[in-house]
């Protein structure tokens, strides 16, 4: 029978790959168009797929925490459940390429006859629970998989040796690193040295901390970063927002705003250096992100066109974009495209950071806790309420007296907000 193959759809923002999460349908589901089949985690967000077919689903490519490309096929929809026995290598031959991480079994969904040979559970069988180890067969060891054979290659694991839990005696992806992680742990008895760790696991990294990676790496390898830093008296700006009536906004919101101004006059520290790095290429707005700490990791929200907004409606906007990307709903849109970030590190309980700019950006402000400290006012050693503001900048495209223009912009709006706003 013939099927519809659902390839995995360009999610938008140039993003390559995404990883299975938890299927929302099984083989034999009827489905409809548009309805959800699976869940999805980007180097963004965790997001829902639907289907464009209708039918019934044939086949799931990907298991939870596989990593798909785009483009690649996803699922399967046939007019009607298949009750047929595969009986092809071919086909048992792409299930096993489909498990290339290694969370879907090498040889998934055979069984082994009386003769030797192999018949193949109708697609969709239930898969036990709880499966027992198969010994070793005493023939060739069963790899069908030239991506467990490779790994196996690359890390020097003799494959006779290795303890298949195929169903069928097929040699796992997890098998091999089971195998490479038994040989790196000290035999039983053995002396270890007092510094000698083991490994014990192996977790990979998940799409976003991959996503991370990759941008702190081409930031620090690519950007000549410097840094300059105040110590800030917010005493004004705290008891100003202390008096304002509930709900307040938020001091990211507030600051933001600061920014903003600050910003007008210093441009290019909103700007991009060019790919060529030979110019500085200035933008049509102020996309504002605001380095916000999920479950997931770091996310960046992002509030364009910032600078249309009062402190309202910058707070209003930063706190949906903020609750969207806790919550894992962000469209991958919505954490992409700021032009200066804002990293309110203050809320973790810092004091400071080392901040690394959000590529491609050229800067980032951070302010750490506002707390109160003895600071000498109008002559006086007096308790104050201090926070320690910094500013990360691209040495490229501008010098300190330039940064520490933007930043004493900043600086003086938040020691003295009520002269700030009736500038405005």
């Amino acid at each position: 029978m013939s099927a519809q193959v659902f390839r995995l759809p360009d999610l938008g923002e140039g993003l390559t790959e995404a990883a299975v999460v938890n299927w929302l349908v099984a083989v034999g589901d009827e489905i409809v168009v548009d309805q959800p089949i699976v869940e999805v985690e980007t180097a963004k967000s965790v997001v829902e797929v639907p289907s464009p077919f209708a039918g019934t689903v044939a086949a799931l490519h990907g298991a939870a925490g596989d990593v798909l490309a785009v483009g690649a096929p996803l699922l399967e929809v046939g007019t009607a459940a298949l009750d047929t026995p595969d009986t092809t290598e071919l086909e048992a031959y792409r299930a096993e390429e489909r498990a290339g991480s290694g969370n879907v079994l090498i040889g998934y969904g055979t069984t082994e006859t009386a003769a030797g040979g192999r018949t193949r559970k109708r697609r969709g069988a239930a898969v036990p629970a709880k499966r027992e180890h198969v010994a070793a067969p005493a023939g060739p060891v069963a790899v069908r998989s030239p991506i467990v054979r490779r790994l196996a290659q690359e890390r020097g694991v003799d494959l006779r040796s290795v303890t298949p839990t195929g169903s069928d005696g097929a040699v796992t992806r997890a098998d091999v690193e089971r195998a490479l992680s038994q040989a790196a742990a000290p035999a039983s008895g053995s002396a270890v040295s007092g510094s000698a760790a083991g490994v014990v696991r192996t977790e990979p990294l998940s799409m976003l901390r991959k996503a991370v990676g990759a941008k702190m790496s081409a930031s620090r390898r690519e950007i000549p970063e410097a840094t300059v830093w105040v110590d800030v008296d917010v005493t004004e700006l705290w008891e100003l927002r202390r008096a304002v009536p509930a709900p307040a906004p938020s001091f990211s919101a507030i600051i933001g705003r600061f920014v903003i101004a600050a910003l007008a006059k210093y441009p290019v520290l909103g700007a991009r250096l060019s790919a060529d790095g030979l110019s500085i290429e200035h933008l049509d707005g102020v996309h504002l992100g605001f380095a916000t700490d999920t479950e997931r990791g770091l996310l960046v929200p992002v509030v364009r066109n910032a600078e249309k907004l009062g402190i309202a409606g910058l707070d209003a906007a930063i706190r949906s974009t903020g609750d969207a990307a806790r919550a894992g709903t962000a469209a991958p849109a919505e954490l992409t495209g700021s032009t200066f970030t804002i990293n309110n590190y203050g809320t973790l309980g810092v004091d400071g950071s080392a901040a690394i700019i959000n590529h491609p950006e050229v800067a980032i402000l951070g302010i750490g806790r506002m707390i109160e400290r003895p600071w000498v006012h109008e002559g006086q050693i007096v308790p104050r309420r201090i926070a320690t503001v910094s500013l990360v900048f691209d040495h490229r495209v501008c010098d300190g007296g330039y940064a520490a223009g933007f930043l004493n912009t900043v600086v003086e709006a938040m020691e003295h907000p009520l002269l700030f706003t009736l500038s405005l």
